[in-house]
C-alpha cells in the first residue's frame, strides 16, 4: 500500500490534529508520513504510527515530494495557511507540480482531505 503524506502549514497544525482525529480509523489502516513537527504531533495526540521526514523548512517536503516521484506516496494532505503563510513555511509549489506529474491527488483544505481520504477508505 502506499502511504498518505501530511504536512501542515505552523497556522492549520491544529486543524490537521483535529482532522485526523476524525479520521484516526481510516488513518490507521494505512502508511502515514509526514515533515516532522507535524509528524510528531499527529504521534504525541492520537498514537498513530508516522514515519517522520526532516521539517517542512528544512526540505521535509521536498523529500515527500521525492517520494510521490517514486511511486511511494498515494494521496498528499498538505493544509496550507494562504492567509497568513511565514517565510518558513514550506512551499507547496514544487509538490503541487510533481503529484499534478505523477497523477498523485493534492488536498490543500479539509473538505477535500475528506473526499480523498473517503475514496481511499474504500480501496484499503
Amino acid at each position: 500500500m502506499k502511504s498518505v503524506a501530511l504536512i501542515a502549514h505552523d497556522d492549520k497544525k491544529a486543524e490537521m490534529i483535529a482532522f485526523v482525529i476524525r479520521w484516526q480509523e481510516t488513518l490507521r489502516q494505512m502508511s502515514l508520513v509526514a515533515t516532522n513537527t507535524t509528524g510528531s504531533l499527529i504521534e504525541r495526540e492520537t498514537g498513530l504510527s508516522v514515519t517522520k521526514m526532516l521539517s517542512g523548512p528544512l526540505g521535509g517536503d521536498l523529500q515527500i515530494g521525492a517520494m510521490v516521484a517514486s511511486e511511494q506516496i498515494g494521496a498528499v494532505i498538505f493544509l496550507r495557511d494562504s492567509l497568513s503563510p511565514h517565510p518558513h513555511d514550506p512551499d507547496i509549489t514544487a509538490l503541487m507540480k510533481v503529484c499534478d506529474t505523477h497523477n498523485v491527488p493534492l488536498a490543500t483544505n479539509v473538505a477535500t482531505a475528506e473526499i480523498i481520504l473517503e475514496h481511499l477508505s474504500r480501496t484499503v
